[in-house]
C-alpha cells in the first residue's frame, strides 16, 4: 500500500474497527486453510485483505487524529489506535501464514494433526449442478440441519467474502466453509448431484 494511493474517506471509528475485526477474523481462517491445503489462490486473497486492513488502519489514524480536540480526546484516540494496531498486527500474522504457501512451505504432519483435532475446521466444498442446495439461499442450509459459516465463495473466477444469508448458492460455486466435521459432512452431501 502506498500512502499516495489513499484518499481520506470520513468513516466512524466504530465502523473502521468493526470492519478491521471482521476482515482479520476472515483472514485467519483463510490463511490457515490456504496453508493446510496449499491453495495459492486463497493465499493471494489473504494478501489482498491485508492491504485492505492496512488502508483501514491508516483511516483509523487519520480519523482519530481529527477527532482529538483536547488531552482527554487524545488519550481516548490513543487507546483506539492501539486496538487498531493490534488488528493490523493480526492481519500481518495471517499474511505471514499465507506467504508460506507462496514459499512452498508445506505444513508439518503434526500441524495437520493438530488442526484435525480442533472443534471447528475450514474446508472447501464444490456445489454440483442440481444438488439439493443449487438455487437455495445461504439461510436455507438450516432447513437441512446444517449450521456452518460460508466465509468465501468463488463463482466465475470471482471471490465473494462472507456472503449474506440471502445470497443464492448456484451449481459450480466453490464454498469455503467453517464448521465442525459433522456439519461439513452434511454439507458435502447436500452439495452432491441428486
Amino acid at each position: 500500500m502506498k500512502l499516495d494511493e489513499i484518499t481520506y474517506k470520513p468513516m466512524s471509528i466504530r465502523h473502521i474497527l468493526r470492519k478491521m475485526k471482521d476482515i482479520c477474523s476472515l483472514m485467519v481462517d483463510l490463511a490457515y486453510f490456504a496453508y493446510l491445503k496449499q491453495k495459492r489462490e486463497i493465499s493471494d486473497l489473504v494478501l489482498k485483505l491485508e492491504s485492505e486492513v492496512d488502508k483501514l488502519a491508516y483511516f483509523l489514524y487519520m480519523t482519530a487524529s481529527l477527532a482529538a480536540r483536547d488531552k482527554d480526546d487524545a488519550e481516548f484516540s490513543a487507546v483506539l489506535i492501539k486496538v487498531g494496531t493490534a488488528f493490523n498486527e493480526l492481519a500481518n500474522a495471517a499474511a505471514d501464514i499465507a506467504d508460506m504457501v507462496k514459499l512452498s512451505l508445506s505444513p508439518h504432519r503434526s500441524i495437520q494433526e493438530a488442526f484435525e483435532k480442533t472443534e471447528e475446521t475450514v474446508d472447501d466444498v464444490n456445489v454440483e449442478a442440481n444438488s439439493l442446495i443449487d438455487g437455495k439461499r445461504v439461510r436455507d442450509l438450516e432447513k437441512f440441519g446444517i449450521y456452518i459459516d460460508i466465509i468465501a465463495l468463488k463463482r466465475n473466477n470471482s471471490w465473494l467474502l462472507n456472503p449474506d444469508r440471502n445470497f443464492i448458492i448456484r451449481g459450480g460455486d466453490i464454498l469455503i466453509v467453517r464448521g465442525n466435521i459433522e456439519m461439513l459432512t452434511k454439507m458435502r452431501e447436500v452439495c452432491k448431484h441428486e
